[in-house]
């Protein structure tokens, strides 16, 4: 396979993984950490703040939804998304980097949080670096 096409099946999948990631969030919202588990797992003691907070994930899933979709798309018309690939690959590297702003290190670095801090911190950063690279390359052919 050359690099070519496994660029572009990484961004498929890179699309599919966040499609899914935004449905989880969008539609399960923050009282049934989406379709992570079937019970609730908090109480809520303010319900109007509970539904505004809980509105602003949802639409977070969506946005999250959306990315993902760019990225699957991307992968099938790469000569197109290019850039706006590496500018949605800084973004999620950005965002990643506000994690960092949750003082808890222990929770930051946990096996619930580490793989994700991970590719948003190194694999979206390289996933960036790489659509830049091969896009200087298609260029010089």
């Amino acid at each position: 396979m050359n690099k070519i096409k496994l660029l572009n099946l990484v961004v498929v999948i890179a699309g599919a993984a966040s499609i899914f990631l935004g449905l989880n969030v969008g539609l399960g919202g923050i009282k049934t950490l989406g379709w992570q588990t079937t019970s609730d797992f908090i109480s809520i003691t303010d319900a109007a703040i509970f539904h505004a907070q809980d509105s602003h994930i949802r639409f977070i899933g969506g946005i999250w939804f959306g990315v993902g979709a760019t990225f699957l798309i991307g992968g099938f018309a790469m000569r197109t998304f290019r850039p706006t690939l590496i500018i949605l690959s800084a973004m999620i590297a950005i965002a990643g980097l506000f994690r960092m702003s949750d003082i808890d290190s222990g929770v930051i670095f946990s096996a619930a949080i580490a793989p994700s801090i991970a590719l948003e911190l190194f694999g979206f950063p390289l996933l960036a670096w790489w659509l830049a690279v091969s896009g200087r390359r298609e260029g010089q052919s």
